[in-house]
Order: structure tokens, then C-alpha cells, then sequence
């Protein structure tokens, strides 16, 4: 008898909605693997068949895909209990995990659009990092009814003590808004690089799958002549058009009607076009937020937040309180969940000088190199390139240092470092687990210190970049309690 069914007497094995087998049939969840080998032998037999050749390939593909999701539907079973909920899943490897309802972080729910069509939704227990590989690190039941996914939602948060309302539901008294997605912010996509990186990534498949076709299937475009000035920048311009277009429709389709309300003692954030998602985060285990500018988005005053919460996997997207939005507005939601601890102190002068000569310093070996090039061969141009890098070195260096800081409260502490991306990290003094300061040779020389809080929650640490050497015992013991003076020992 296998382990699945040694349960407590009141606890139910229950199986998904069998309309999951239709959903993974058609999307090849269980048969992707075979995809590559079959695609392979095609292109091996050189698809001499015509077009039945491609004809069958589907036809196999399809009915490998139908009898793998029909044996991984049947062989699935997930057992809601009082005190924890049981797993179980796989035909020849079997795997059966358990995990405790306190240890629960979240729970998502998610309804792509071939689930919402067949009226099912997908729920993500996360199971805070208790699984032995990383990518384990959530509980999938896939193929539920949107009724059946709210009641075992309701279930796996109502330790709580008080019950958890169904997702959209209206005119709930206790329901506070922290923050609504405006359609205008949508703007601010062409300037975050992850937006971008949704186009270039649709016109790599695009061209991957026109290389696959046989020739006679590929469409006769000519060849352009690239050294025409008209045809190269209309060329540069239809790309600069298609990257700012689709940043916006990506942005559209991730943070469609986004939404974070309070309700009771669970976080709420709701959002998607076409594939609606619908994360809850338990407040009590938020132990600060982070607000992060890339370069483009401090450009228009634009920014991220996003809360650190203990033992959550795939934190960067399940944690956003604000996926983009003007710096105000994920200050504001931040402060919400974290005390402000005030102003950032400046890093003393000596950052500044490491930071500027990390900056000048290839442009700096370049230029030599350019020198003995220049004397030797002739290659001037080598010299010119090295000065250029090596004078934008300067504004580069100088900006790093601008965005280092740190800052102690009653409460809490921040610490803020990054330059193409910066980040500025708000962390509740409950949130420190341990300090480390690292010193280098060159940092002891400048008499300049890293200070690492090590947390449980987020990145799991986080830096204070060369501070002041005496500074560093201070300022860990102002950010967490005078344990930490246990630094300043022997050594």
C-alpha cells in the first residue's frame, strides 16, 4: 500500500477536475520532452513526406501528450488535513509531501486562458523553501474549480483565526486598498529592460521557427539592401517601434488591472490579462520591502516595490506591492508594511574614490594599451577608445557612490547600493538573523568595511557597501540590538 493513503481517518484523498487532462493535453505539458526528439527525426528525414509528414508528427505528439496527462491526472492526489496538507504524485517514482499549515508563506491562485475556459484555476502553496531541491520549493494542485481552489485557499490560511474571503469579492467592510495599477503607467515599460526583453525574446522564436520550416514554407522576403541609409534606418526604426510596442503590451499582459488590498491579516494582490493571477501573503511574516529604480526608470521617477516576507519562493514576482509605478507611489504602499527610518547617511570619501577608479580603470588599461598599439602599429583608434571609456568612467564611478547609503530607526534600517539597478532595502530589525563584515586588503588600506545583514527573507542579505571601518559595529548594533556588538571581538 503506498504511503498516500496512511492518513488520519478524517482526512480526504481527492482528485483534480479530469478537464486538466484536456488543458495539459493540449498545451503538451507532460510530453514537451518528446517535442525536441520528434522535431529532430524530422528534420533528419528532411520532412520528404510533404505535409503529412508534419501531419503525423502532431498526431504522435498529440497522443503521447493525451496518455502522459491521463496516467499524471490519475496518479495525482492532494489531501487538505487540519494540520497539514499531503501531496501525492507520479506512476513509477512516487513522491508524497507533506507540509504543516503553519508553514504555509502564500497561496496563489492562477487561471491561464485555456484553464479559465474550461472553468478550472491552478493553486501554488508555498511551502516555504521545505522541499530538498530549489525548484520544489511550491505545492502545485493544478485543475481545480474556482469554488474548489477558494475552499482549500479558505482552509490552508484559516489558522489565521478568521476567515478568508473569496478573491474580487465586493463590498467587503474589512477590505482596505493599498494600491491600484493606473493603464498610464503602462508608458514606463520601454524604460525597464525585463519589458524589453519580452520582444526580442517573441522575434528570436519568430526567426528560430522560420529556420526550422523547409524552405518552400518560408516566405520570399528579397534581400535587402543594408547599405542603403533609407532602408537601414527604417530598418532601425520598425525595431525601435517594435521594442516600445511590445514592452507596453508585455507590461499589459503581466499587471492588467493590478490591485493590493488588505483583508484582515492576509496581503492580496490580484492581476493579469489573459493569464489572471491571484497572490496572498500572510502580513505577519513581512519583514520589510525593497524599492528598486533601473536607470531608464529614474530617468521619468518611476520605480518597483516589492515586500521581503520569511521563507517565500520566487519572492521577486509574488512579493510586488507595486510592479511599476511612479517612485511616490511604491514609497507610499512600502510605507504601509515598513516604518521609514529616515534619512541615508553618505559613505565616506574613500567609497567615492573606489568607486571612481572601478570605473576608469578598463578605460585606463585600454588607453595604455592604445599608447604601445599607437607606437608599434598604428592603431591610433585603440588610444581614442580607451580615453572615451575611461572619461564616461567618471560620471559612471560618480554615480555608484550617489546611491550608496544606510540609515538606522527605532524600528528599522535601510541600506541602498546599485547603479544601473538601484535598490534600496527597508528591513525591520526583528528581520536580522546575523552580521558579517567583509574587509579586502584594498578596503583595510582605505579603512572602509562591507557590513552584510543576513535575513530570512528576500536575497537573504543584505549589504551596507564601504561604510566607514568605525562605523560598521555601530551601525549593526543600531540596526538590531547590542548582540551585535559581539563583531568588535577578537580578530
Amino acid at each position: 500500500m503506498t504511503p498516500e493513503w496512511h492518513l488520519p481517518p478524517e482526512v480526504v484523498a481527492r482528485r483534480t477536475s479530469w478537464r486538466i487532462v484536456l488543458a495539459h493535453t493540449i498545451t503538451f505539458r507532460q510530453a514537451r520532452q518528446w517535442v525536441p526528439a520528434l522535431l529532430a527525426f524530422g528534420a533528419f528525414r528532411g520532412f520528404t513526406d510533404g505535409p503529412w509528414a508534419v501531419v503525423v508528427i502532431v498526431a504522435v505528439v498529440t497522443a503521447v501528450s493525451l496518455g502522459s496527462a491521463v496516467l499524471a491526472w490519475s496518479r495525482f492526489r492532494y489531501a487538505p488535513g487540519p494540520t497539514a496538507v499531503v501531496v501525492t504524485r507520479g506512476l513509477l517514482s512516487r513522491s508524497v509531501r507533506t507540509v504543516p499549515l503553519d508553514r504555509v508563506r502564500g497561496v496563489e491562485v492562477e487561471a491561464p486562458p485555456l484553464h479559465r475556459l474550461l472553468g478550472l484555476v491552478r493553486v501554488r502553496i508555498d511551502a516555504a523553501a521545505g522541499a530538498v531541491q530549489s525548484d520544489e520549493e511550491e505545492l502545485v494542485v493544478d485543475g481545480l474549480p474556482r469554488a474548489e481552489a477558494d475552499r482549500l485557499r479558505t482552509h490552508l490560511l484559516a489558522r489565521r483565526g478568521a476567515e478568508v474571503p473569496a478573491p474580487d469579492s465586493a463590498g467587503d467592510p474589512a477590505e482596505e486598498e493599498f494600491a491600484r495599477f493606473d493603464d498610464r503607467w503602462l508608458l514606463y515599460a520601454p524604460l525597464v529592460g525585463s519589458y524589453l526583453a519580452v520582444p526580442l525574446a517573441a522575434v528570436g522564436a519568430l526567426f528560430r521557427l522560420a529556420d526550422e520550416l523547409p524552405r518552400r514554407w518560408r516566405p520570399d522576403l528579397g534581400r535587402p539592401d543594408l547599405t542603403d541609409t533609407a532602408v537601414l534606418a527604417g530598418a532601425l526604426g520598425a525595431m525601435a517601434v517594435l521594442l516600445v510596442v511590445g514592452s507596453i503590451v508585455g507590461s499589459a499582459l503581466v499587471n492588467w488591472r493590478f490591485r493590493l488590498v488588505r483583508r484582515g491579516g492576509s496581503l492580496i494582490a490580484v492581476r493579469g490579462l489573459l493569464n489572471r493571477r491571484h497572490t496572498e501573503l500572510e502580513i505577519d511574516r513581512i519583514r520589510g520591502g525593497t524599492v528598486t529604480e533601473g536607470l531608464g526608470m529614474r530617468w521619468v521617477r518611476a520605480a518597483r516595490a516589492t515586500a521581503l516576507v520569511t521563507g517565500l519562493g520566487d519572492a521577486a514576482r509574488r512579493g510586488q506591492l507595486l510592479p511599476l509605478g511612479p517612485r511616490t507611489e511604491a514609497w507610499a504602499v512600502t510605507g504601509r508594511l515598513v516604518e521609514d527610518p529616515g534619512p541615508l547617511r553618505p559613505h565616506p570619501p574613500a567609497a567615492r574614490r573606489r568607486r571612481l577608479v572601478r570605473a576608469i580603470l578598463p578605460g585606463a588599461v585600454v588607453a595604455v594599451a592604445g599608447v604601445v598599439l599607437t607606437a608599434t602599429l598604428g592603431l591610433w583608434w585603440v588610444l581614442l577608445v580607451g580615453l572615451v571609456l575611461a572619461a564616461l568612467g567618471v560620471p559612471v564611478g560618480l554615480g555608484r557612490y550617489a546611491s550608496l547609503g544606510h540609515a538606522t530607526g527605532p524600528r528599522t534600517f535601510s541600506v541602498r547600493s546599485g547603479w544601473l539597478v538601484r535598490e534600496q532595502a527597508v528591513l525591520q530589525r526583528r528581520a536580522v538573523v546575523g552580521w558579517q563584515v567583509q574587509q579586502s586588503f584594498s578596503q583595510r588600506r582605505q579603512g572602509v568595511a562591507t557590513v552584510v545583514a543576513a535575513v530570512g527573507a528576500g536575497a537573504g542579505g543584505y549589504q551596507a557597501l564601504d561604510i566607514a571601518a568605525g562605523d560598521a559595529v555601530p551601525f549593526a548594533v543600531a540596526a538590531s540590538g547590542r548582540w551585535a556588538e559581539a563583531l568588535s571581538g577578537p580578530g
